[in-house]
């Protein structure tokens, strides 16, 4: 956020916040969830009002993306590679299958419809995670009570690590946010079929875990077991039915998810294998430099979460450990501990791979904040459940704040991003190249041109303009005289921050 803008916005959405609780306290339970969902709105929209890319990774999602726009089912990063380039870096390769299709092709929709620019980039993701924050809330209204459903979805609000990834600002951003949209999607139809009994819900469902593998692969049949345990809890069907809708439900998923698998592996089959590896060993080498200790996850839950929910969660461990046989507090402990497991046993570690459990540990904290202010006054040390409950709220409402960064005052509109775009709007030569750029993917964002860092020497730069291409140097950063002497290239002023 810029600073004055930033604590503006800031300060009209915790006055929207507290109008927000102050309807839940007078039962106007509509306009309360409308409240949490406008501010949020808000607050996705005008984090994600940066005009330039962010560095790592919105970039290389938003180049594959707008390539898209005319080869759907060919994603690319250097859409024309002029030089060598391999097919195992996937920061500079040509055949880009780094990531699954799902989150790319929603972005490339959306320029599309709203032309090829930051806002459009990023558009589906801040109505994804929008949309968050109604299925948390209905995911926990199936279990628990208005006030329940009403803390989950305030916190799924106002996270500052849900909104950071929505706008593009950390990495991994557009690809977990929509992750994050299709399963709680997924899971909120399991309910729904397990409570109606209605076979759309559990095609739907199947439907959306096949969109969550063909965004982040196999972690999406997490909703699964899920599934199982919802079945359970509404009691709906006997075992031979349930056998059968659960073919039906995997039928779905693999129609959905599997032609994409067998399409790359037969159209870019290097590229296919390699990136099948490399996500392999994602287990067995820390990728990236992105390492960490065994218990990196759980201080991720307290500083994504708040310190509070590692109390929350440790209540719903003593529950799930009593005899007693309850499915609901099962589907929230499997859904949180089984991915932090396992992703703890992987040697790369980043903070997005576990930010599909967000739903799950937002409605068991819930669940325990409502617990404790409905026995606060038959507590013995009544004060520490006070400062509990006030540090439950306000722990991640600082954190959220810290990372929204109300009195940031870098630039949103850079230099050097301006001088690109007015660039593209001026070149439309199908074979053009512009070296010497500090930003090459995203001076291929913004124009049509082939863009390198590096600038070749002269023989090359003679031979590329012998086979058609017309030549674009950027004359700020430092090139030869001789270079520069030539009038037959054409010079561009370029900053490179």
């Amino acid at each position: 956020m810029n600073f004055p803008a930033g604590l503006i916005v800031l300060i009209l959405c915790a006055i929207g916040y507290w109008f927000s609780w102050k309807s839940l306290a007078q039962q106007k339970k509509t306009l309360a969830l409308f409240l949490l969902v406008f501010i949020g709105l808000v607050l996705r929209l005008y984090l994600s009002s940066d005009f330039y890319l962010h560095f790592w990774d919105e970039r290389y999602h938003a180049l594959v993306a707008k390539n898209m726009m005319g080869h759907p089912l060919v994603p690319m990063l250097y859409e024309n590679p002029v030089f060598p380039f391999s097919y195992q870096d996937w920061s500079g390769n040509h055949i880009w299958v780094h990531k699954q299709p799902m989150p790319l092709w929603s972005m490339s929709i959306s320029m599309l419809l709203f032309g090829v620019n930051e806002i459009a980039l990023r558009l589906p993701s801040v109505l994804m995670s929008t949309m968050g924050i109604v299925i948390t809330y209905r995911i926990a209204k199936h279990f628990f009570n208005i006030r329940t459903a009403f803390v989950a979805a305030f916190l799924f609000s106002s996270n500052g690590l849900i909104i950071e990834m929505t706008s593009g600002r950390v990495a991994t951003d557009h690809i977990d946010t929509t992750f994050l949209f299709f399963i709680q999607a997924a899971v909120l139809m399991a309910l729904e079929f397990a409570k109606y009994k209605r076979v759309i819900f559990n095609i739907i469902c199947g439907v959306f875990i096949g969109f969550a593998i063909l965004t982040k692969w196999l972690p999406a049949l997490i909703v699964v077991p899920i599934w199982g345990l919802a079945l359970m809890y509404y009691k709906s069907y006997k075992p031979k039915l349930v056998f059968a809708h659960l073919l039906l439900l995997l039928s779905v998923v693999a129609i959905v998810a599997l032609p994409w698998q067998i399409y790359i592996h037969k159209m870019f089959p290097q590229e296919a294998i390699w990136e099948a590896e490399f996500n392999r060993k994602h287990f067995t080498e820390a990728l990236d430099g992105q390492s960490g200790p065994f218990y990196y996850y759980f201080d991720k839950v307290r500083l994504i979460f708040g310190e509070v929910s590692l109390l929350a969660l440790l209540f719903l461990l003593l529950i799930i450990s009593k005899k007693r046989w309850r499915p609901k507090f099962w589907i929230f402990a499997l859904w949180i501990f089984v991915p932090i497991v396992v992703f703890s046993l992987a040697a790369t570690k980043m903070q997005g791979y576990i930010l599909f459990i967000a739903p799950a540990v937002f409605i068991t904290g819930a669940y325990f904040w409502d617990f404790l202010r409905n026995r606060i006054h038959t507590q013995r040390y009544k004060w520490f459940s006070v400062l509990v409950l006030i540090l439950f709220i306000a722990l991640p409402i600082r954190y959220s704040i810290e990372r929204l960064k109300p009195f940031d005052q870098s630039e949103r509109r850079p230099i050097w991003v301006s001088q690109l775009k007015e660039l593209g709007k001026k070149t439309n030569d199908e074979k053009g190249i512009i070296f010497n750029v500090a930003h090459p993917i995203e001076a291929m964002f913004y124009t049509d041109l082939v863009a390198y860092e590096r600038l070749p020497k002269v023989e090359v730069l003679d031979s590329l303009m012998g086979e058609g291409y017309t030549i674009f140097i950027n004359k700020n950063g430092g090139i030869d005289e001789d270079v520069y002497s030539e009038k037959k290239y054409q010079f561009v002023s370029i900053a490179e921050n």
